[in-house]
C-alpha cells in the first residue's frame, strides 16, 4: 500500500510567479517583489495591497492577467505521470481566487492554498491564511494521519516542508538558497525531479 503524498510548491515549480506576472502586465515593477525578497509573507502582502489600492487595482484585473498565465512547458505532463502513481497535493501561499484558472490548466490537482477578502466592488480589501507556517504544518498533519511526505520547492516558504520530508528537493530554486542548503538536492528539469521522486517513493 502505497502512503506516500507528494507535496509540491505551485509558484516558480508548476506555474510562473503570479505578482511577477502582474507587475508586468500593469507596469508596476514593485510588485515584482516575493518571498523570495521579501520572506516575512504578512509584511510582503500588505505591502502588495497597498500598492493595489494605491493604483485602483482590483481582483479583476489580476485575474484577467492570470486567465493569459499558462503552466511552465512540461508541468502538465509531470503531474498527471506523478499522479499516476502516488497522491499529490500542491500546497501554496497564493490564495484561491488565483489558483482557479491555473489549476483548470493543470487538470485540477488538489491544492491547499489562502483565500482573499474581495469588497463587493472587486477591491482586495484583506487576505485570510489558512494556518500560520502553512506548508510546514501541512507535512507534518499528512503526517501524523500516516502518510510518508515527499516535497520539492524552490522559495525559503519551502524549506520547513523539504526538510520534514521523508525526501525534499529544491527545484528550479535560487543560487543562494542552494548554496545555504547544500544538503538538499536541487534539480532543474521535470525529468529530474520525477527519478529523484520515483526512487524515494
Amino acid at each position: 500500500m502505497d502512503m506516500n503524498i507528494v507535496c509540491l510548491d505551485l509558484e516558480g515549480v508548476l506555474v510562473p510567479e503570479i505578482w511577477i506576472a502582474f507587475a508586468e502586465a500593469s507596469g508596476i515593477p514593485e510588485l515584482k517583489r516575493t518571498t523570495r525578497d521579501e520572506p516575512d509573507y504578512d509584511k510582503l502582502m500588505k505591502w502588495r495591497l497597498g500598492i493595489l489600492k494605491e493604483h485602483g487595482l482590483g481582483l479583476k484585473e489580476i485575474q484577467e492577467t492570470i486567465a493569459k498565465i499558462d503552466p511552465m512547458p512540461g508541468a502538465k505532463e509531470f503531474l498527471d505521470e506523478l499522479r499516476s502513481m502516488t497522491q499529490v497535493i500542491i500546497i501554496s501561499d497564493t490564495f484561491t481566487q488565483f489558483a482557479g484558472p491555473l489549476m483548470k490548466k493543470l487538470g485540477w490537482p488538489t491544492i491547499f492554498c489562502n483565500s482573499l477578502e474581495v469588497a463587493e466592488d472587486g477591491e482586495i480589501t484583506g487576505f485570510k491564511m489558512r494556518i500560520e507556517n502553512s506548508k510546514l504544518t501541512t507535512v507534518k498533519a499528512l503526517q501524523s494521519i500516516g502518510y510518508e511526505t515527499i516535497a520539492s520547492g524552490d522559495s525559503h516558504n519551502d524549506l520547513g516542508m523539504i526538510e520534514a520530508s521523508k525526501a525534499g528537493f529544491l527545484f528550479r530554486s535560487t543560487e543562494q538558497i542552494k548554496k545555504d542548503h547544500p544538503e538538499l538536492p536541487a534539480f532543474e528539469t521535470y525529468d529530474e525531479l520525477m527519478e529523484a521522486i520515483k526512487k524515494a517513493l
